[in-house]
Order: structure tokens, then sequence, then C-alpha cells
């Protein structure tokens, strides 16, 4: 069984990969695409609904909560009456396009490609094709549980989630696509030679 070689490429392949990952990330969600993955209300609502916010959450700090709790019987009850809501609450701002969150989210996007990439090299598929059922099956397997699964779990937010899949699902093939047609070994060989069976 022979050896797999991690070299320079499969790293810049990860890399390049990576970075179409993040590029795919910042359309879907710092364009004004993004607001149709989002339900809005007017200023007032907001104002009122931020106000509600700082009293009932600020004292216990930033992080999710599923409102009402079900861990009494009384939020139990409440929680089958409705309505339910999980809040991602942060007790601080934050400028709506952060350079820290962007630095982050492109660094976050690097690792992955290198994972995909390494995943490629790894997995030993010879051809253009396979690699790319590969990376397409496999980001959509892994969306559509991760994201989908979401608005299954808590009955709600089916347009956030489905935005969210498309994103997920288009970032990650597109990145293993680049990777498996330019940077792995034989990559450069895409048409695949026909197989003549013999009877």
């Amino acid at each position: 069984m022979g050896r797999t070689i991690i070299g320079i490429r499969t790293v810049l392949g990860g890399l390049v990969g990576g970075l179409v990952l993040y590029l795919v990330s910042l359309l879907f969600w710092n364009t004004p695409l993004k607001a149709l993955a989002y339900s809005s209300v007017d200023d007032a609502t907001n104002a009122q609904l931020q106000a509600a916010l700082a009293q009932g959450l600020t004292r216990n700090g930033t992080g999710t909560y599923h409102i009402p709790s079900a861990d009494t019987a009384q939020g139990t009850v409440l929680h089958g009456q409705g309505p339910i809501a999980t809040v991602h609450f942060n007790t601080g701002g934050f400028a709506t396009t952060d350079s820290g969150t962007l630095v982050t989210g492109l660094l976050l996007a690097l690792i992955t490609g290198i994972l995909i990439a390494l995943g490629l090299t790894f997995a030993g598929v010879r051809t253009f094709g396979e690699r790319v059922r590969i990376v397409i099956l496999l980001a959509i397997a892994a969306t559509l549980y991760l994201d989908i699964g979401q608005a299954v779990t808590n009955h709600y937010g089916i347009g956030f989630f489905f935005y969210s899949f498309l994103c997920d699902a288009i970032g990650l093939s597109f990145a293993g696509v680049v990777i498996a047609r330019w940077f792995m070994p034989g990559a450069s060989h895409v048409a695949e030679k026909p197989t003549v069976t013999r009877l």
C-alpha cells in the first residue's frame, strides 16, 4: 500500500479552496442578499424588543436562550402554549460589518479548505469526476443535517436555515471542486478515459 504524501500543493489548494468558501460566504451574508434569510419588524418594534432583551437577559449575560425554558413544570406549560423563541444574545453591540469577525471568518474558512484538501488526499481517489462527486455529496449531506436539521428540531426558521443550507452547500462544493480540479495529483487530467467493455 503506497504512502499518501501531503505536499505544498495540497496545503496551497486548501488555502485557495478556503478563500473560495469565504467569498461565497461573504456573498450570502455581507450583501443585501442576507435579507432573504431574516424576518423583520419595524423600528418601533425593534426598539421595544431590544429593551425587553436588555431588561430580561442582560443579568444572565451573553449566551443562547430557549424561551420559555421547559426545565420546570410551569415552563413546560408555557412552552406548549407558545410563542417560543431561541435567542442568540450578546450583552454588547458591535458593527454590522465587524472587521474582527471578517478576519476570524477568513481563518476558519482557510482551515476548512485545508481539511477538505487533506480529506481528498487521504481518500486516494484519482479522477476529477470521482472527487467532485464525493465533495458535492458530502457537502450536501453535512449541511442538510446541520442546517435543515435545526429547522426540524426547533419547528421554525425554515427560511433562515434553508438559506444557510444553500450558502454552506454551495460554498463547500465550490471549494472542493477548485481543490479537486487544480491542486490534487493528476488533477490536470479532467477528462476521464471512457471504459470499453469487450463482449
